[in-house]
């Protein structure tokens, strides 16, 4: 854990205000649930709160499925991370950050198909040579709660399958996995 050096002081309805500086680099906004923990050391942390981290194994599974049955490079977010992932390499994807543009398209609410010239990279860092094919959000209730995506690596053969079947794969798996955090 990193100290920040700020204080602040709890007011008498027991709230405490998250200074700007941490809810920008954390992308914490207004509304977002926080998942409260305490320790046996007196300290108490506040960690973003993700529906999906709730699926994160079957999240995984159903990634899996979708590779090894239509040969779809397959990435599964919330709405900040790469929450699993399926023949793309984990050091590249796991765990990180959702570009701007995931976002934008995550709060689009629609599925998103990329030509090839398109450059939407899924993560911030952007320093892959996979690139975003199709974008569906994952909605439950009626929240974006993270998306679906396939991807293609710009120096491999297509994926076996047609567009228009990627397309309702990738789509039917953001479906699926809404309609599980539902229930």
């Amino acid at each position: 854990m990193k100290a920040t050096g700020i204080v602040r002081r709890i007011d008498d309805l027991g709230r405490v205000v998250i200074p700007k500086e941490i809810r920008r680099t954390m992308r914490i906004r207004e509304g977002d649930p926080l998942e409260i923990y305490t320790d046996r050391e007196g300290e108490v942390i506040f960690k973003k709160y993700s529906l999906m981290g709730e699926l994160n194994e079957f999240a995984g599974q159903y990634a899996d499925t979708l590779f090894k049955t239509a040969g779809l490079a397959v990435a599964i977010c919330d709405k900040d991370a790469v929450v699993a992932t399926a023949g793309l390499p984990k050091k590249e994807f796991a765990e990180k950050r959702v570009s701007e543009r995931g976002e934008e398209a995550m709060e689009g609410r629609t599925l998103l198909t990329c030509t090839p010239e398109d450059r939407f990279e899924l993560t911030a860092d952007g320093h892959s040579s996979f690139r975003v094919s199709v974008f569906a959000p994952i909605l439950c209730e009626g929240d974006v709660i993270g998306a679906v995506v396939s991807l293609k690596n710009e120096g491999a053969d297509p994926p076996p399958v047609s567009s228009e079947v990627e397309q309702s794969l990738i789509r039917t798996a953001a479906t699926f996995l809404g309609k599980q955090l539902e229930s």
